[in-house]
């Protein structure tokens, strides 16, 4: 059996991992091709090649989504099922050019548009063109109700929480883009001189061998590969919005969550998003009507307010609120996922 599937971004290409693990362990029948990090298989395009973000860094790459999707559409006519995950600006694209060529081809879309921040108008896009979709957040039932919550892969992911336990260290993630690390890294090296605690420099793979180019001088930072294994031994973390802000909340590390783009950027993302939180575990706590699940600072940052932030960082009242977020994700997604792909669900 072939399943066609686009991960285009590194966090897909990671839930993927665990998808192509379970299918593989119950059925050795299927096998994929499309679009995923060629650490995976053989893709027909690796996914690193669209590895940005931002409104402008993307232009670039028009050009090649426009192929990419007429070389995935074709291959599409063998397929016996399309998966794709998250990146709607891309797998939208794609899943109307596939039905539209092969009506009756079924295309599961796992981690669906985030409608319920922007582009409501992807729900009809959504309705009209995929046939099961697999949503990995319990709120999201109000807007996709014929579709299924399979459970969040963070918690496939995350096998260990944080103890109570002080180690003495904090840790910096960055984020993945370069244009994360550009607008963060001067911020966090300031923190940096005025902590006394050993630190630690959260880096992507890719990046293990351009370190000085990307991030500059980081002597005063243990490097580390592994954003688990930092945030299991560290007593705070400084993060970049993104994933990484969701997997410390499940692990338990106290953090805040940081972000600075373009000006532009950020104008025209504050007039299309209507959210009172950027970060995933505040916005599934206000959901749940449970208030703020952590402190978030975009675009200005205060040096000492966010030293003070980590000095009075409480570990205990953090994990109580870890345990409750774990309790309201309730399990992984990647088994339900390949039930949908098998057809069990």
């Amino acid at each position: 059996m072939k399943l066609l599937v686009s991960a285009i971004e590194p966090s897909a290409n990671l839930h993927l991992r665990y998808i192509l693990n379970e299918l593989r362990m119950e059925s050795g029948e299927w096998r994929i091709e499309g679009i995923f990090d060629k650490n995976l298989g053989e893709p027909v395009i690796d996914s690193n090649e669209f590895n940005v973000m931002g409104f402008f860094d993307v232009l670039p790459k028009i050009k090649l989504a426009k192929k990419t999707i007429e070389k995935l559409t074709v291959l599409s006519e063998d397929a016996d099922k399309i998966l794709l995950i998250d990146a709607p600006s891309f797998n939208l694209r794609l899943a109307k050019a596939i039905k539209e060529k092969y009506p009756d081809k079924e295309i599961i879309y796992y981690i669906l548009p985030k409608v319920w921040a922007w582009k409501k108008g992807r729900i009809k896009t959504v309705n009209r063109y995929i046939d099961k979709k697999a949503y990995i957040f319990p709120f999201e039932k109000e807007i996709w109700k014929d579709g299924i919550y399979v459970g969040n892969p963070l918690l496939d992911e995350i096998k260990e929480f944080r103890d109570e336990k002080i180690y003495g260290n904090v840790a910096f993630l960055p984020g993945s883009r370069r244009s994360e690390i550009k607008s963060l890294m001067p911020v966090f090296k300031e923190l940096a001189k005025n902590i006394k605690e050993n630190k630690i420099l959260v880096v992507p793979e890719i990046y293990k061998e351009k370190i000085n180019e990307i991030y500059g001088d980081v002597k005063e930072f243990d490097i580390i590969f592994n954003t688990h294994e930092a945030l299991l031994k560290s007593d705070f973390a400084y993060i970049c919005s993104g994933t990484a802000t969701l997997e410390a909340a499940i692990i338990g590390t106290p953090f805040v969550l940081m972000y600075k783009a373009r000006e532009i950027e950020y104008l025209i993302a504050k007039m299309l998003v209507k959210l009172n939180f950027v970060g995933l575990a505040n916005i599934i706590f206000e959901k749940e009507g449970l208030g703020e699940f952590h402190k978030e600072y975009l675009q200005k940052f205060d040096i000492n307010e966010l030293l003070s932030d980590f000095q009075n960082s409480d570990i205990k009242s953090f994990q109580k609120k870890s345990e409750k977020l774990r309790e309201i994700l309730k399990h992984g997604s990647a088994k339900e996922v390949v039930k949908i792909i098998k057809g069990e669900l």
